[in-house]
């Protein structure tokens, strides 16, 4: 017998795929009901379900609270053992059964019928019991499993996490969740690092280093070293940034005999500093240092004034694991 089993393992992927693509052609007016209930919700939203259904429950909550929805998932049977205390008036329910018939999961209908809870529905059959009491029902059924005796869930379960993410999606696009608000709930992991703004990290207020044109070039470099960012800018009549003066500017000064306390800093400064928006990644920021062998980057609000609001450090981008 040949070891068949790449095409195998193709058969399982292409039924799968095409218990993804047909829910496509099942979504209705049940998932824009849907979305409207989760996007109404005054509390969190609850995701139940038992067996691989909690599997996927758990995904879900997890899809839902790191893009800007708060959720979490309740185990139906310790739900009937006291773990329904953690559900609350102004929560919405997620319910997800292959069958519809889930006994833990229908023993809990009556709870959140009673709290007055929206209940959506994720299940294979319409018709069911769990279908018949929620308030928006979404068809995740498929018409064949990848399993080729029929039994284990397999495209099934793979259909009802891919309408999961379809209802994450969908609904953080409503809201309008940004990349800067998913860096916020994600500051340890590697996709929060890559979506830290520069705004996150710039030193503002009295932080950033600055002294005037006519300031004499001893009392910049006393501004450089109190402020320990090895740069200063230089402000004109105006207020608007003229310059900059790093230390590596004075040292140099120093060496062609310079007078510190006759020459003035726009004497010194190099002209036309290189700048960055506040909104912009961080990732961006380093990599213009990178291009323009530089250490830091003075910070404007990106309005149509340019307003000076900061300045960020290489120090900083890399300690906070930008990169």
């Amino acid at each position: 017998m040949t070891r068949d089993l790449s095409e195998r393992a193709a058969r399982v992927l292409s039924v799968e795929a095409a218990g993804i693509l047909g829910l496509a052609k099942k979504l209705d007016a049940n998932f824009q009901r849907a979305v409207d209930l989760l996007l109404g919700a005054r509390g969190k939203v609850v995701v139940t379900g038992m067996g691989k259904s909690g599997l996927i429950g758990r995904k879900i909550a997890a899809t839902l609270a790191s893009t800007g929805t708060p959720a979490f998932f309740l185990h139906p049977a310790e739900g009937l053992h006291g773990d329904i205390g953690m559900v609350l008036e102004g929560d919405v329910v997620i319910a997800i059964s292959k069958s519809g018939e889930t006994t833990e999961v229908i023993s809990l209908v009556p709870v959140f019928k009673r709290l007055g809870l929206p209940l959506i529905a994720l299940t294979g059959d319409t018709g069911s019991t769990l279908a018949r009491h929620a308030d928006a029902v979404i068809d995740v059924g498929v018409s064949e499993e990848a399993c080729p005796m029929g039994l284990a869930p397999t495209a099934s379960t793979t259909a009802a996490v891919a309408m999961g993410d379809a209802l994450a999606v969908v609904l953080f696009e409503e809201k309008g969740f940004s990349a800067r608000d998913f860096a916020m709930l994600h500051p340890g992991g590697s996709l929060g690092r890559k979506l830290l703004t520069v705004e996150d990290l710039m030193h503002a207020g009295d932080g950033v280093p600055l002294v005037s044109t006519d300031t004499p070039l001893k009392d910049a470099l006393l501004t450089i070293s109190a402020k320990r960012l090895g740069v200063t800018g230089v402000l004109d009549g105006s207020g608007a940034l003229a310059g900059v003066i790093t230390d590596g500017d004075v040292r140099r000064a120093m060496e062609r005999g310079v007078d510190l306390f006759r020459t003035r800093a726009e004497e010194v400064m190099s002209t036309r500093p290189k700048r960055i928006f506040s909104s912009d990644l961080a990732a961006s920021a380093l990599r213009k240092m990178e291009q323009n062998s530089i250490t830091s980057l003075f910070v404007f609000d990106g309005g149509d004034e340019g307003r000076l609001v900061g300045i960020v450090h290489i120090h900083d981008l890399l300690k906070a694991g930008v990169g």
